[in-house]
């Protein structure tokens, strides 16, 4: 496969190299709070570079909503919290009109969306008249309240956690809702050199309420120029191809019941090429597909159920299309 030739000017070079080296700078801050999780760090600052949210699945105790705190702290970003609980109402989350006496009119009253980074800690613990009244917010960044259209600020992503095991007393996202997430990322408990590290940093007093000591790093300007510099990244029409057919793929496949859609496409395009830039290349190659492939598709495709019974799983199938589909050279 030929490589597009790189093309940029020198100032545009300039403020990616600087906006890249700034991201880049964020899994050593972050990681005075957060031990390991890299993989996890990459995948949040893949989503701010593409505008999209992020379904981070994991036990209990294993530092995501930390790790979002911290992210937001380093970024210089407004971060505020919703626990999704059974009677969470829509208004508790985008917000409602408040009769004003002194003024005898309606005013809006902000809810939490209105923010840069929302954390939507157990989303499927809450009903889906208030999952569904996320689905503006996260589409369109935009609240309508009486029919009236109110901005978000920007950057806005959503963080939403849910437990991978425990589904007593919970609603499962439906599959629309779930298409709206640009990546699914597991957040796995950590090896034991990792967890020996976070007893150490405990026994010195560490606070994890306290993130005074963690520095802003980058902002919203290197976010903007980043995600500038993700538009030039070439792509070849090879590559393109190959896209699709990995996405055409998961459609016919015997083991999966419902395959990705063409917003699966579009949003695999746009981390590979985020993925990309964040390697230092200005092109996507195979390669990048394949490493943004499982967190953007695994919660695009479902499981037949026979498939389920023998033990199958979504990354498996995935791994699976993956060896299986032709890499162009």
């Amino acid at each position: 496969m030929t490589q597009p030739a790189p093309a940029s000017t020198q100032t545009g070079t300039a403020t990616a190299e600087s906006a890249r080296a700034a991201l880049l700078d964020l899994r050593a801050e972050i990681a005075k709070a957060v031990v390991g999780q890299e993989a996890v760090v990459s995948g949040l600052v893949i989503a701010l570079l593409c505008r999209g949210h992020v379904l981070l699945e994991g036990v209990p105790g294993v530092a995501k909503t930390l790790l979002v705190r911290t992210l937001a702290a380093a970024l210089q970003l407004e971060f505020k919290r919703v626990q999704f609980t059974p009677d969470l109402m829509p208004g508790d989350v985008t917000g409602s009109l408040v009769y004003d006496a002194r003024t005898a009119a309606f005013a809006f009253r902000e809810g939490p969306v209105f923010t840069n980074l929302m954390l939507a800690d157990e989303i499927n613990r809450t009903p889906p008249k208030t999952q569904a009244a996320l689905l503006e917010a996260m589409e369109e960044r935009q609240v309508s309240v009486d029919g009236d259209p109110r901005p978000l600020p920007d950057p806005f992503i959503v963080a939403a956690t849910q437990n991978p095991i425990e589904y007593e007393g919970t609603y499962q996202l439906p599959e629309a809702q779930l298409d709206r997430f640009l990546l699914k990322l597991n957040v796995p408990l950590p090896p034991r050199d990792q967890e020996i590290a976070i007893l150490n940093r405990h026994a010195h007093g560490f606070d994890p309420r306290d993130l005074s000591s963690i520095r802003p790093v980058a902002g919203p300007a290197e976010l903007a120029a980043g995600r500038e510099a993700v538009r030039q990244v070439l792509v070849a029409d090879e590559v393109l191809g190959y896209i699709v057919d990995v996405v055409g793929a998961t459609r016919q496949s015997p083991s999966l019941q419902l395959g990705v859609s063409p917003r699966g496409s579009t949003a695999l395009l746009g981390t590979a090429r985020s993925w990309a830039w964040l390697s230092g290349r200005n092109y996507v190659t195979p390669d990048d597909v394949k490493a943004m492939a499982k967190p953007t598709l695994r919660h695009r495709i479902a499981l037949r159920p026979e498939a389920e019974l023998e033990g199958a799983t979504t990354d498996g199938v995935l791994d699976g299309i993956l060896a299986a589909v032709p890499v162009p050279r």
